[in-house]
């Protein structure tokens, strides 16, 4: 019984790989080429040709499972089906613009209004921005030049730019900054991780900090009192620019329209329209609450005190040509030969890097100023 079983499987292996032998023979191609292989399949059995295309018909079934090929177009009507209507009638749009074109193209690119003339309208239109083509027309026709309208809007056209309708807050703030005041709060986390608040008042023209105050619980009388401190006998600006924010409440309004002066509430979203408070409080952090831990909130009024003295009277600004605050405008000395020039700290030593932003540098002209 053991010497069988070996045998019989041979047997069948045997038989298996001439059955698979024979199969791949009846299937493949005898030749590669058509009428070779037409000719060779007239001799071969109808079993034969039967297996070879079954396989075949397999072997098609699986390609179009895994390649997606879009069916051939026989006919111009088949292209609808896979192009809209839409992209057909712009093609020919666009192809009857272009035929339109060329056949309407100039034979000579020479422009026939004189160089002289377009000169003319370019600076007219230039220095002139209220006039428009007719004016400009009506000029041209008493120098005795005939030009027509349309014409002279295709030469404005690149000299004018267009300017944007109704005023912006830049020239808004650059005519009446002389009377206008900004507010704003910035927030301090202390030593504990509690807030504190400080609130500022900033005149835009000269970048003076008028007022500034500190507390942990900022509410609208609180803000009221401080704005009634830093509008003393009638010392008040026409305008006063603010945020939405609640703690410019009712009382804060009662106070500022006592003294004169019309709030102005900056939009929702628009930091530019207060860019000289938000420009202060950016300052304030980096150069003085950054480098500082803050226990409580007289440390903070301290701190901020002394911060606005060196910001009013010895920092210098970009936005008033590098003035000082308290000194705009006026003339600055110049050292002579010989003198020295020395560093006042302010807020005691710190690092090298806001040693130099916390001191400024003053000129010794009087050798006996002892420093």
């Amino acid at each position: 019984m053991d010497s069988v079983l070996p045998s019989l499987k041979r047997l069948i292996r045997l038989c298996l790989d001439r059955l698979h032998t024979r199969f791949v023979r009846w299937t493949r191609p005898l030749t590669s080429s058509l009428l070779p292989g037409t000719i060779a399949d007239l001799g071969r059995s109808k079993s034969e040709l039967m297996a070879e295309n079954a396989f075949l018909r397999q072997q098609l079934i699986i390609l179009k499972r895994q390649v997606k090929r879009p069916a051939c177009i026989r006919a111009w009507k088949q292209t609808l089906l896979i192009i809209q209507p839409e992209t057909l009638l712009r093609w020919h749009r666009e192809l009857f613009r272009l035929y339109w074109k060329r056949r309407s193209k100039a034979s000579s690119h020479k422009p026939k209004v004189a160089a002289e003339t377009i000169a003319l309208i370019r600076e007219m239109a230039k220095e002139n921005r209220l006039w428009g083509a007719e004016r400009i027309r009506g000029e041209l026709v008493k120098l005795g030049m005939r030009v027509c309208k349309r014409t002279i809007q295709k030469y404005m056209r690149n000299v004018r730019t267009p300017h944007p309708k109704g005023q912006k807050w830049a020239t808004f703030l650059h005519t009446h900054a002389a009377q206008i005041w900004a507010c704003d709060f910035i927030q301090v986390t202390d030593l504990f991780f509690r807030p504190l608040f400080a609130f500022f008042l900033i005149e835009l023209k000269s970048r003076k900090v008028i007022h500034v105050g500190v507390t942990r619980s900022p509410t609208d009388p609180w803000v009221a009192q401080h704005l009634r401190e830093a509008t003393p006998y009638g010392q008040a600006p026409k305008y006063l620019i603010c945020d939405n924010d609640s703690k410019f409440g009712s009382c804060f309004v009662r106070v500022a329209m006592t003294s004169g002066i019309e709030i102005l509430m900056t939009p929702y979203h628009a930091p530019r329209a207060s860019a000289i408070c938000e420009r202060f409080l950016r300052s304030v952090r980096q150069e003085c609450l950054d480098h500082l831990l803050i226990l409580h909130e007289r440390q903070l009024q301290r701190v901020l005190n002394a911060y606005v003295a060196y910001f009013n009277q010895a920092r210098p600004h970009q936005g008033i040509q590098q003035q000082i605050p308290e000194s705009s405008g006026s003339s600055r000395s110049t050292p002579q030969e010989g003198t020295r020039v020395v560093a006042v700290p302010i807020l005691g030593e710190a690092s090298p890097n806001s040693w130099q932003k916390t001191h400024f540098y003053a000129n010794n002209l009087s050798s006996s100023s002892g420093r």
